[in-house]
C-alpha cells in the first residue's frame, strides 16, 4: 500500500483532535461542528466551554477524543508497557509542539494531538501537521517511534481499542506481564 492510500487529514486552525481521531479511525467522521456539539454536552452549563478554545478555533481536550470514542463504540485507554499490538486499532497521542507563523517558528511550545495507526500490515504517523502520511515501518519500528514521542516533557498516550477490548483488558500482553 502507497502513503497515498492512507487516509490522512491536515491540519486546519487547532483542530489537530478532530483530525487526530479521522486519522485514527481512517475516515472523516468528525468534524468541528460534531466536537462543538461533544463540548457543550460535557458542559452545558457554561458560557465559557471548558473543553475547547474560547476563541472557537479548536484546541479540545482529552475529554472530547473519549467521548468521540465512546460515541463509536470504541475507548481510549492510557498506555502501559505491555501491549498487545493485535488488539490495539490506533494510537492518539498528545506531544508538545513548536508554534509558528507561516515559516517561522516561535520559541513557544502547545499542546499537539496527533494519531498513529496500522494499515495494511504498516504504521503510519498521521500526524495532521505532515504533509503526507509517514510510515513508520512494523511494530519494532512503531514501539521505537513510541517511546522518542513520550519520551518528550508531558508527553502522553492514548490507545484506541474496542470497547469489548477494554472491558476485558485484553490490550495487555499477559505474557509481558509475568516477566
Amino acid at each position: 500500500m502507497s502513503e497515498g492510500d492512507v487516509f490522512h487529514e491536515k491540519q486546519r486552525l487547532e483542530l489537530c483532535a478532530i483530525h487526530a481521531l479521522n486519522n485514527v479511525l481512517q475516515e472523516r467522521v468528525f468534524t468541528k461542528e460534531t466536537a462543538d456539539d461533544i463540548c457543550k454536552r460535557l458542559a452545558p452549563q457554561c458560557v465559557v466551554n471548558p473543553h475547547r478554545s474560547m476563541l472557537g478555533t479548536g484546541n479540545y481536550d482529552v475529554n472530547v477524543i473519549m467521548a468521540a470514542l465512546q460515541s463509536r463504540e470504541l475507548a481510549a485507554v492510557w498506555s502501559v508497557e505491555s501491549l498487545c499490538m493485535s488488539k490495539v486499532q490506533g494510537f492518539i497521542l498528545n506531544v508538545p509542539s513548536r508554534v509558528s507563523l507561516g515559516i517561522v517558528s516561535l520559541p513557544l511550545r502547545r499542546r499537539h494531538w496527533l494519531a498513529v495507526r496500522q494499515v495494511d500490515g504498516q504504521y503510519y504517523n498521521l500526524d495532521s501537521k505532515l504533509k503526507s502520511p509517514g510510515c513508520i515501518g512494523g511494530e519494532a519500528e512503531l514501539r521505537s517511534f513510541l517511546s522518542e514521542q513520550l519520551s518528550q516533557d508531558v508527553a502522553e498516550m492514548l490507545l484506541v481499542v474496542q470497547r469489548d477490548v477494554e472491558e476485558d483488558g485484553s490490550w495487555l500482553n499477559s505474557d509481558n506481564l509475568k516477566k
